[in-house]
């Protein structure tokens, strides 16, 4: 359903160089129908390349090649079926050697309904994308659907195919829809810099031959896709030099690579962020409006009518083509906002977030491990992208494949104090300590009397008690003494004004003697 549009739904295009940005696995499931032994729903991870059928299904058989098992070159036989109406076959390839794109054209070439990628290790299915630099000239026109799964079940449907069995299965992309409407989102992550070499040429002829039929999806409510722009912010110790003068805005919050990477001449990395900022804004009006597909619009015509090479790469020329299209320039200007304010600007702030990816734990766990026991559910993902897959304490592995509970008890790194049992749990440990009296002190491992305890305790509180008496009492009278100099010391100067004029020429008097006598 989707064209050549799903191979680049979540690619990076132009500025990937630089920043990574987050995609998010794909899923759906494979049904085996047959044999007996192997029935079930396992799960599988669909290609962001070839036509899935998005909200349907499609049952095939199960075809492991004896030669290029791989797919790495072009198939001397032929998969597809012989007689009219016939089942379709699905090729099982194995993971390696060459691009999955590769695989998909090959077994597409050779009849194949869809390939079913056999994953090398045990590992969290993962998206399988098309190459950065393809150098092919096939990738738009693979049609075949392609899914990833996992090894196990790989080596399962291999064993039964080289047995003779009739290996059938079921591609379900139903649940792949990921809202009750039904509708297929999807992110297209792009740039509007022009000058950028083949990425940008290739992101360019993309929009022109997917434009028409991503405006017909989106006005009949078949999908529904959101744009994004990658940036990034410049150290706050280095705002004030060219560099980032020159490649971003908002005081070096949002940041671009220069076009011509000359900061001497043409158009700055600001100008380029600039203007996916404008692109970001003609979307979220278009949007509001009810209108999201005037985005390609927009896209298309800004890069044919305000091109860099041509001098015409400004806001000048963006205000004429949004102003083409019917939308509201003064929306758009107050969305982009005041490129030079020193505060952070949210379009661009909320692309950020985006990039990096938020709730990453939520989506597949992340990849990391997850186990449930006794009602308790712990995991090895840490919100913190640095952080990846970590075991949590009490726990040791890689987790990403598993984590182990550590027992503490055993490695006898808890309950080491005499008198100290000391029983293992799921991530933790429980000390206890013998007979009832007594009570066990974790932080400080040892066991004491709970009698002795309330007895120190007790005691404990007096002497804080009187010692805070008396403190009270100190401070009092330090306050009262303070206070009464103070107090003499005002009077005496207030006294001092009224005093005779007399006195004061004696007070006088006796102090040049005294300086006299100095000499």
């Amino acid at each position: 359903m989707m064209g050549p549009a799903w191979w680049a739904v979540l690619v990076l295009l132009a500025m990937a160089d630089a920043v990574a940005g987050r995609f998010v696995v794909e899923k759906n499931s494979v049904q085996v129908t047959s044999p007996e032994s192997l029935k079930g729903k396992y799960e599988c991870a669909i290609g962001n390349f070839g036509l899935p059928q998005y909200g349907g299904t499609l049952q095939g058989w199960v075809v492991y090649p004896k030669d290029n098992r791989q797919a790495c070159k072009e198939f001397d036989v032929s998969f597809k079926g012989h007689k009219s109406g016939a089942r379709p076959n699905f090729v099982l390839i194995d993971r390696g050697e060459c691009f999955f794109t590769t695989k998909a054209w090959n077994a597409q070439l050779a009849g194949a309904a869809a390939i079913l990628v056999v994953d090398s290790k045990d590992e969290p299915l993962i998206t399988m994308d098309n190459p950065e630099d393809t150098g092919t000239k096939h990738l738009e026109n693979i049609t075949i659907p392609s899914v990833l799964i996992t090894k196990k079940l790989g080596e399962d449907l291999k064993k039964s195919a080289e047995n003779g069995d009739m290996v059938s299965v079921l591609l379900d992309w139903r649940e792949s829809l990921p809202h009750p409407d039904e509708r297929v989102e999807y992110e297209f992550w792009t740039n509007s810099n022009d000058e950028c070499g083949p990425k940008c040429d290739m992101q360019m002829d993309f929009v022109k031959s997917f434009r028409g039929t991503a405006q017909v999806l989106e006005q009949k409510g078949y999908t529904q896709f959101t744009p994004h722009y990658i940036t990034w912010y410049c150290p706050e110790a280095f705002t004030v030099s060219k560099q980032c003068k020159s490649q971003c805005i908002n005081h070096g919050r949002y940041c671009a690579p220069d076009p011509e990477q000359d900061f001497s001449k043409g158009y700055d990395g600001k100008d380029v962020v600039v203007q996916n900022l404008h692109q970001v804004c003609v979307f979220k009006v278009a949007n509001d409006t009810g209108k999201p597909w005037l985005w390609w619009d927009y896209v298309h015509d800004f890069a044919i009518r305000c091109p860099m090479k041509e001098k015409k790469y400004t806001h000048e020329c963006a205000s004429h083509v949004i102003k083409s299209l019917g939308l509201d320039m003064d929306k758009i200007n107050k969305c982009v906002g005041d490129p030079e304010a020193d505060e952070e600007n949210p379009i661009l702030k909320a692309e950020q977030d985006a990039q990096i990816g938020h709730g990453r734990c939520e989506i597949n766990n992340g990849g990391c491990w997850k186990e449930t026991k006794n009602g308790k559910t712990i995991s090895a993902c840490s919100h913190e992208e640095s952080e990846g897959c970590k075991c949590p304490q009490g726990f040791k592995g890689d987790g990403v494949k598993s984590c182990e509970d550590i027992d503490e008890c055993k490695a006898k790194s808890a309950c080491q104090c005499n008198g100290c049992s000391c029983e293992n749990t799921w991530g933790s440990y429980e000390c206890s300590c013998g007979g009832n009296n007594m009570l066990y002190m974790r932080e400080q491992d040892t066991c004491i009397s709970k009698q002795a305890a309330s007895s120190v305790g007790w005691s404990f509180m007096w002497v804080i008690f009187f010692g805070l008496v008396f403190a009270g009492v100190g401070a009092y009278a330090v306050y009262k003494y303070r206070l009464r100099s103070y107090m003499d010391s005002e009077i005496r100067a207030i006294m001092a004004q009224y005093m005779p004029l007399d006195s004061q020429e004696g007070a006088n008097q006796q102090q040049h003697v005294a300086h006299a006598g100095d000499i």
